[in-house]
């Protein structure tokens, strides 16, 4: 073979092996890429699942429980025996919509009238902690304070955003002490006239 031809097919191979390196990249590339966009989608599905509302009727007795309130009173659930009552779970303090929700349910009072509720929120903060914030949103209803036990004994602990704090969610509880509905709202927010429609639903069932 002459050098000339050697040089030649020298230089053909090496592109050959270019080329094939070249496809080989691309592949990984692709690959690579495949698999972020598979973990993206997999973060999207999981997070669009678990800020989903999740609503459940029930048919049980409610746990009681006593728990002094921003009022310095103690309030106990044994004492609204013969009245409906919606607990509304909640983050508290630091949390801007979940004293919005709670103002908006004030605002809208007119539209519960009907049903003889009580509402009765409940937080896992001091007294301070949670009066500061009321007062900055002009809600007047004494918020119950719970160490926990309440609020792992209604299974709503560590459903929102911070494991150690109860999730954005109501119990709808009635005259005669039993459970009839439990909603979960992960956004913080439900609007009161979703909420009437849910309770007046679950107390007609």
């Amino acid at each position: 073979m002459s050098t000339r031809s050697a040089r030649e097919s020298r230089l053909a191979r090496i592109a050959a092996e270019t080329r094939s390196e070249e496809r080989r990249r691309r592949a990984r590339r692709y690959g690579l890429v495949g698999t972020a966009l598979a973990l993206v989608a997999a973060v999207v599905t999981a997070m669009l699942l678990t800020s989903r509302p999740a609503s459940t009727e029930l048919a049980d007795a409610a746990p009681d429980f006593t728990l002094s309130d921003t009022a310095g009173g103690t309030v106990s659930l044994d004492q609204f025996r013969g009245r409906n009552v919606v607990l509304y779970f909640n983050e508290g303090a630091g949390c801007q919509s979940c004293l919005v929700q709670m103002a908006e349910i004030e605002k809208n009072a007119a539209l519960f009238e009907g049903l003889d509720i009580t509402f009765l929120p409940i937080v896992m903060n001091t007294r301070e902690q949670i009066t500061t914030d009321m007062q900055l949103n002009g809600v007047r209803t004494p918020f119950l304070l719970d160490d926990g036990r309440v609020s792992q004994a209604y299974g709503t602990l560590g459903k929102g955003m911070h494991a150690g704090l109860p999730g954005h969610s109501f119990v709808l509880i009635d005259r005669e002490g039993q459970r009839r509905w439990y909603g979960e709202y992960p956004s913080m927010w439900l609007p009161p006239a979703d909420l009437l429609a849910q309770l007046q639903k679950s107390l007609s069932a």
